[in-house]
């Protein structure tokens, strides 16, 4: 396969994950339909009352105990990557990093985020913090594989489904598999020292270390999972060993998901696998006090904390902030973007799980305590238009995630009203206020989405003309079915396609006006192709009025969205290299920034920029870019102890991945802008 042949497929791959969570959070709501129909609140309200105290003080001890544990996975970490930190230090980057990490899902992105943050500012550099990183996610893997491994031989029917429809001798494979990965990784850091996986070339521990990640990292899981044994009731047959196998199966469904925090599906899976020990209430409301133990409680003192300290970095430009700027702006412009972004995203899935799954527990709505007219039109909408709502979010979640401004926009629209229709049910107030709060973390970050959806990206194309009647057809087509729905207790879209209680072409047309909605709306909101002007004279007169004066060898540039700045760049293997800071108007290059960094994805590439000044780096680092100093022949400086040297250029690129395919190139591109510096002289 041809670089290019890889590069576009690849393009093409880069929303797989986001589709199959999607996928995972329908099946999980497809099976809480189908076995756990019989829920309700009062039952989980009387299931919660009844875990004892002594099993609420266990299991709050045994969660301080794991996020102790936890701490010395950044501990060793540190001293993998050759800069020992102090343990305070590494305890405060570890907390707030996991804690984050395990709200908000994509646990590799927002936890690297955090402690990029935290340890730069301790004097790591960046090669040392991504080790750091790459060490802290390998770690916790190893763990999930041993003890897989021994459940698969020891308990396997206690894995969620696969263990009664799956032979026994096919569960030993598996488990044989894992064990042998964890062996293999041992072997090789005591034979070799050093791996290559998938072109990365990646120093591995001493075979020492290797052994102390492997039993750390069992520790840690077995511990993770001891919390949630303890709200569980005693129950014949249910042991530890079958309990852990359901738990490491539910938490590894949950992390393919790649919802924040597993929403939906972990909880579906733990629901799923205890349900031959307990009933579904006692599970739900383990779940729920397992949450607020280890996610919420959490999340609320790592936030805080996070943000004290980003206060006390940043000292008084904080405060000027606040003492310019109404209080919003200054939280819009303060807030890191990244992490804006994936709160927002995080809190937009939750609030459309929360709409999708409002008629599960209640689907009898009581209108009496509300306006009289406003208490008809929601009657009228049931169920079926707040699950609309749900998936509409789901949707808006993933475009958020990519950072278009019509998701913003849409997603605000969809929260207002959830509210307003979870606001008629006066037992289920709380989900309208989850949905108010969505809204107001959500709404002073309307410039960290700043790319264009598809169909606002230009003229109106007959593709999108297109996409348009389609919506508005299946919108017609859900309209039209939706009185005959009223009889059912809870009419939400997805409990019709699966009532065997309405005839089957209601079914049929509710199920694919549904798949052809969503499809529909995917496609206008998605970001629209980045196009870039190919390296001629044109292109190279528009360099020079906007004033860079070179003449060096490119691909093309890229432009801001006013067309008033731009950018060169070169395709080098994997990574989109721009050649310098953007030119041309200070209002337009972060844009031209930004849209350098679509086009790489576009093309299945990383981003990167050579010879960056010092004055954007801020930007850089918001697209998750690390910036490595140059020296004056347009090299990286070599690594040192200590803080990270000062310099007038950078190379910006995902150091951890690119930067050994980069050093290569360096010297011809140095050599290349000499000599243009030289025949301009």
């Amino acid at each position: 396969m041809t670089m290019a042949a890889r590069s576009a497929w690849k393009a093409r791959t880069r929303h797989l994950p986001a589709v199959l969570g999607v996928a995972l959070l329908f099946g999980a709501i497809y099976v809480v339909q189908r076995e756990f129909r019989h829920l309700n609140l009062h039952d989980i309200g009387v299931a919660l009352s009844a875990i004892p105290l002594h099993s609420l003080v266990f299991s709050f001890v045994w969660t301080m105990i794991s996020y102790f544990i936890l701490t010395f996975y950044d501990r060793l970490g540190t001293i993998y990557a050759g800069h020992k930190v102090s343990y305070g230090k590494v305890a405060f980057a570890s907390f707030c990093a996991y804690s984050l990490s395990h709200n908000l899902g994509f646990a590799a992105v927002s936890g690297a985020a955090v402690r990029y943050r935290l340890y730069a500012h301790w004097g790591l550099t960046p090669l040392q913090i991504g080790k750091t990183v790459a060490f802290c996610s390998l770690t916790f893997g190893l763990g999930g594989m041993v003890l897989g491994g021994a459940i698969l031989f020891v308990e396997p029917r206690s894995i969620p489904f696969f263990g009664q429809h799956l032979p026994a001798i096919a569960m030993y494979g598996v488990g044989a598999a894992l064990w042998a990965v964890v062996l293999g990784y041992v072997t090789l850091s005591k034979v070799f020292g050093r791996m290559k996986i998938m072109g990365h070339d990646i120093e591995l521990p001493g075979w020492r270390m290797a052994i102390v990640q492997v039993i750390l990292a069992t520790i840690d899981v077995a511990t993770t999972a001891t919390i949630f044994f303890a709200l569980v009731p005693h129950a014949p047959g249910l042991t530890w060993l079958i309990f852990l196998g359901v738990y490491v199966a539910s938490y590894t469904a949950g992390l393919a998901a790649n919802l924040p925090g597993g929403i939906g599906v972990f909880d579906t899976a733990m629901l799923f696998g205890l349900a031959p020990y307990l009933s579904p209430p006692q599970i739900v409301g383990a779940i729920f006090v397992f949450r607020l133990y280890y996610y919420i409680i959490p999340l609320f003192l790592a936030g805080s904390l996070f943000a004290g300290n980003e206060i006390l970095l940043r000292g008084g430009g904080i405060l000027r902030h606040f003492g310019k700027l109404a209080p919003v702006q200054a939280i819009g412009r303060w807030s890191e973007p990244d992490f804006a972004v994936t709160a927002a995203t995080g809190a937009v899935s939750l609030s459309g799980v929360l709409m999708l799954l409002l008629g599960v527990l209640a689907p009898q709505a009581d209108f009496s305590w509300i306006n009289q007219d406003y208490g008809a039109l929601a009657q009228q909408a049931g169920q079926f238009v707040p699950s609309l709502i749900g998936a509409g979010l789901v949707i808006m979640a993933i475009g958020l995630s990519l950072r278009v401004n019509l998701a913003w926009t849409l997603t605000i629209l969809l929260l207002v009203l959830g509210a307003a229709f979870a606001a008629t049910q006066d037992n289920r107030l709380w989900v309208s206020g989850v949905l108010i709060l969505t809204t107001l973390l959500l709404a002073p970050f309307r410039a960290c989405f700043y790319r264009h959806a598809q169909i606002l990206s230009g003229p109106l194309r007959p593709a999108s003309a297109a996409t348009l009647v389609v919506l508005g057809l299946c919108l017609f087509a859900l309209a039209t079915n939706r009185p005959q729905t009223l009889a059912m207790s809870n009419n939400a879209f997805w409990a019709v396609i699966m009532s065997a209680e309405m005839s089957s072409s209601v079914r049929l047309t509710v199920a694919i006006s549904m798949l052809l909605g969503l499809s529909a709306i995917w496609l206008l909101i998605r970001p629209g192709r980045v196009r870039y002007l190919p390296w001629d004279m044109n292109a190279r007169r528009l360099l020079r009025e906007w004033g860079e004066g070179m003449d060096q060898s490119a691909d093309g540039i890229v432009l801001g969205e006013a067309a008033k700045a731009a950018i060169p760049f070169r395709r080098c293997g994997r990574v989109l290299l721009g050649l310098g800071d953007p030119v041309g108007e200070e209002s337009d290059q972060v844009s031209a920034i930004w849209r350098l960094r679509d086009l790489a994805e576009q093309e299945g590439l990383d981003a990167a920029v050579w010879h960056a000044g010092p004055g954007l780096l801020k930007i850089y680092g918001d697209l998750g870019l690390t910036a490595l100093p140059l020296g004056p022949d347009g090299l990286p400086l070599p690594e040192s102890e200590g803080d990270t040297p000062a310099s007038d250029q950078y190379l910006v690129c995902v150091a951890e991945r690119d930067l050994n395919l980069l050093l290569p190139v360096l010297p011809m591109l140095a050599k290349g802008r000499r000599i243009a510096e030289h025949a301009a002289a």
